[in-house]
C-alpha cells in the first residue's frame, strides 16, 4: 500500500487479546481482512487473569504468529491484566482500583515488581519469536515504578488513551483515540455520541486510533459501529498502519528535520 508521508494515519488496535477473547474478535477481524491491506495491532496478555498462560495454548500462539506474518503487530499488554495487589486506605486508590477498573495491573506496582512482570512478558514474546516494540498497561494506568522500569528495557514505545510515548525518555506524541464503554446499552449509546463528536473534532488530526475491546464485539450495535467507522476513515483517505510503523515514520521525520 502506498503511504504518502503527509497522509493522515489510522491505527486499529485490539485490546485484551488472549485465548478466551479470540472468538470474540474473529467475526470482526474476518470483516477487516476482507477490506484488504488493513494491519492490526494486537495487545496480547501473556496470562490473562492468571488462568490463560499462552505457553499452554500452542494453537492460539500459532494463530498470533500467522497474524505477524500478515504484517500485523503484537504488543505486550500487561502480564495478568488483573490488579492483585493489596488495597490501601487511600480513597483515590480505592476508586481507581475498585470502581474505575479492577484490571489496572500496573497502577500501583513498584519498580522491582513492574520490571519482573515486564521482563517475563518480553521473555514470552522471545520464546515465540514475536517481534516486540510496545507495551500498553491495562486501562492505560502506570505507576511511577512502572515508568522507571520501562526506561530500562529494550522497548520503543508505550501509550495512554491520547498519546504514544517514545521510550526510554517518554517523549509524548499526540495520538487521539476512540474507545467505548460497552458493558450496557446506555453505556454503548453514550459511547457512540461521544465518539461521533470526537471523530468530528479530530477529522484533521495526523493520526486517529481505534481502541477496541472484546466486550465491544459481543454486541451488534458496537461491533457495527467499529466496522463502519473503520470503513469511513479509510474512505476519507487515512492510511492504516500498526502503532510501531506509525512511530517509526515519526522517527524518520524527526531524523530528516534534524
Amino acid at each position: 500500500m502506498v503511504e504518502p508521508m503527509n497522509s493522515p494515519a489510522l491505527l486499529l488496535v485490539l485490546h485484551d487479546v488472549a485465548p478466551p477473547t479470540w472468538a470474540d474478535y474473529q467475526p470482526f477481524v474476518k470483516a477487516v481482512d476482507a477490506l484488504g491491506g488493513v494491519p492490526i495491532t494486537w495487545l496480547v496478555v501473556p496470562d490473562l487473569h492468571k488462568h490463560n498462560n499462552l505457553d499452554a495454548h500452542p494453537q492460539f500462539c500459532r494463530q498470533l504468529s500467522a497474524r505477524v506474518a500478515r504484517g500485523d503487530e503484537l504488543a505486550l499488554h500487561g502480564y495478568f491484566h488483573y490488579d492483585d495487589g493489596p488495597m490501601t486506605i487511600n480513597p483515590s486508590d480505592w476508586f481507581m482500583r475498585r470502581i474505575y477498573t479492577h484490571e489496572g495491573e500496573f497502577y500501583r506496582l513498584s519498580q522491582e515488581d513492574a520490571l519482573a512482570r515486564l521482563r517475563s512478558g518480553i521473555e514470552m514474546f522471545h520464546r515465540h519469536d514475536w517481534p516486540l516494540e510496545g507495551f500498553v498497561a491495562p486501562a492505560w494506568l502506570m505507576s511511577q515504578g512502572t515508568r522507571q522500569a520501562l526506561r530500562q528495557l529494550p522497548l520503543s514505545y508505550t501509550s495512554d488513551s491520547q498519546h504514544l510515548y517514545r521510550l526510554p525518555d517518554f517523549t509524548a506524541l499526540q495520538a487521539p483515540g476512540l474507545v467505548w464503554s460497552a458493558r450496557s446499552a446506555w453505556r454503548r449509546g453514550v459511547s457512540k455520541l461521544v465518539s461521533d463528536r470526537r471523530e468530528q473534532r479530530w477529522q484533521h488530526a495526523p493520526v486517529i486510533r481505534l481502541g477496541l475491546h472484546p466486550v465491544d464485539m459481543r454486541h451488534e450495535f458496537s461491533r457495527r459501529y467499529w466496522l463502519k467507522t473503520l470503513e469511513r476513515l479509510l474512505d476519507n483517505g487515512r492510511v492504516p498502519m500498526t502503532k510501531a510503523h506509525w512511530l517509526a515514520m515519526q522517527n524518520d521525520r524527526l531524523g530528516r528535520a534534524a
